[in-house]
């Protein structure tokens, strides 16, 4: 069942608790292979029944403070800590009658492509066990694929952490334009990158939590206003509001070929069905990457610095110590291998004498990146691309890959994250696992990336389910 479905069909107490009680099951007996962080909470059901989302389940990504709720942000240096306020969409989505079951489990800091950098262990893909789930938002695409009752997951991208996990576990996901959605809440990686954003298994349960979380908060300077039509009424309308489509060829040429076959048949489909579709190209694919990368680590490695084991997480006993050496300890008992190595990178590109060479030409690079994004998007409502060059691999075989290739398995998400873009996964068939589609377009254009979306899911035949 769908969310607009049960929104429209659950009006009694006894049916919502056999709902809660069932997901909380799920998530109880999935959580020693998916890492989840259950929420037991009791709830006045009857009192939910009078809200928008009518006691919808809800699941986080551990990167987001949940009142009261463990939240570690995928660290050995959180693993302890428990929020005393909620971010701003958690609270959101309870205001407005959401049940929030638990937290998703993540690459510790966001900092990971597979999600096998959870301080627990690995989180396991919803398909297959053996295979990644995607980073760093593993634990929600997972979550979503799973989920066998209404449930969203609410997600985050840095440099495509929510496009990579749900291409992974064939769910479908919005990572929208940077201030449309607050930060406030967010435990960051990389302030000027990261996104909050959406997993779910349709595009209608993408815009019915879209318009309840969307909106202008005093607490973040970088959002912006709620925008006055709904999401949801805007895809819905018979009037298809995107017409102009090109795919981007670089992105393609980076897929292996089963993904390029899957993505070309999309292609070929849209062209039997009336549609214009063009080839461009981008000129900066590979500095791009490189430019995410400086960029990323050089903010990480000073919004991490608050993690120093004096006003919350990890603490030691502080009697006859200095403080570099106690802030030593617990950095180093408290963060992991690939935490340390970003910050190192980071401080690195920051130094005085590399800042000129590494962190003010990324930020060149990331202006030459959006304006040629901008330029395209001048031209075209809506470009389209593979959303990962790779499919799923084995979580044992990740040991063997060295950070230079576990850092290229994003080449074909971090330019639209640069460019702070709106942009969409949707899973198409391909085989065991699904390949996905991503759908880009310009700053505060959800309405048409979701419409054009919302056609696919609704028309192409061989959208992954």
């Amino acid at each position: 069942m769908k969310v607009k479905e049960y929104i429209n069909t659950y009006n009694s107490k006894e049916e919502m608790e056999e709902y809660h009680l069932k997901a909380i099951d799920f998530f109880k007996n999935k959580n020693e292979i998916h890492n989840f962080i259950v929420n037991f909470a009791k709830h006045e059901h009857k009192d939910l029944l009078e809200t928008k989302l009518k006691g919808l389940v809800v699941s986080v990504k551990d990167c987001f403070t949940t009142k009261g709720l463990v939240t570690t942000a995928g660290s050995k240096i959180l693993e302890n800590y428990i929020p005393v306020f909620d971010a701003t969409i958690v609270k959101r989505l309870k205001n407005a009658g959401a049940f929030i079951i638990g937290k998703t489990a993540m690459d510790e800091f966001g900092f990971g492509s597979f999600s096998t950098n959870y301080f627990k262990g690995p989180v396991k893909n919803a398909l297959d066990k053996d295979y990644v789930a995607g980073g760093s938002s593993g634990g929600s695409g997972v979550a979503t694929s799973l989920a066998d009752f209404p449930h969203i997951s609410i997600a985050e991208s840095t440099g495509g952490s929510i496009s990579n996990p749900a291409a992974f576990n064939g769910v479908f996901s919005l990572t929208p334009t940077y201030g449309l959605l607050s930060r406030y809440g967010l435990i960051d990686y990389a302030s000027s990158l990261d996104k909050p954003g959406i997993m779910a298994k349709s595009i209608e349960d993408i815009a019915i939590i879209l318009d309840v979380i969307t909106g202008k908060d005093f607490h973040d300077s970088t959002s912006v206003d709620k925008p006055v039509n709904s999401y949801l009424e805007e895809i819905t309308e018979q009037r298809l509001k995107v017409y102009r489509l090109a795919y981007i060829k670089e992105y393609v040429e980076h897929a292996n070929e089963k993904i390029k076959k899957a993505f070309f048949k999309v292609i070929e489909w849209l062209k039997s069905e009336g549609w214009i579709v063009e080839e461009i190209s981008l000129n900066y694919v590979n500095e791009a990457l490189a430019s995410y990368y400086i960029i990323a680590t050089s903010e990480a490695s000073t919004n991490l610095a608050k993690f120093c084991g004096i006003r919350y997480g990890l603490e030691k006993d502080v009697e006859n110590k200095y403080y570099e050496d106690y802030f030593s300890e617990i950095r180093a008992e408290g963060f992991g291998k690939e935490v340390k190595r970003r910050i190192l990178l980071g401080t690195f590109a920051r130094m005085s004498g590399y800042r000129n060479a590494y962190y003010l030409r990324a930020m060149k690079i990331r202006t030459l990146v959006i304006e040629e994004f901008k330029k395209h998007l001048y031209k075209y409502d809506v470009l389209l691309a593979p959303t990962m060059p790779i499919f799923p691999i084995k979580i044992k075989d990740t040991e063997k890959l060295s950070p230079h290739e576990i850092y290229s398995i994003d080449v074909l998400t971090v330019g639209v994250n640069l460019a702070s873009l709106p942009h969409i996964n949707i899973p198409i068939e391909s085989g065991k696992f699904p390949a996905g589609l991503h759908i880009i377009g310009d700053h505060l254009k959800e309405h048409k990336i979701m419409s054009f979306a919302y056609f696919l899911e609704k028309n192409y035949p061989e959208i992954f389910i």
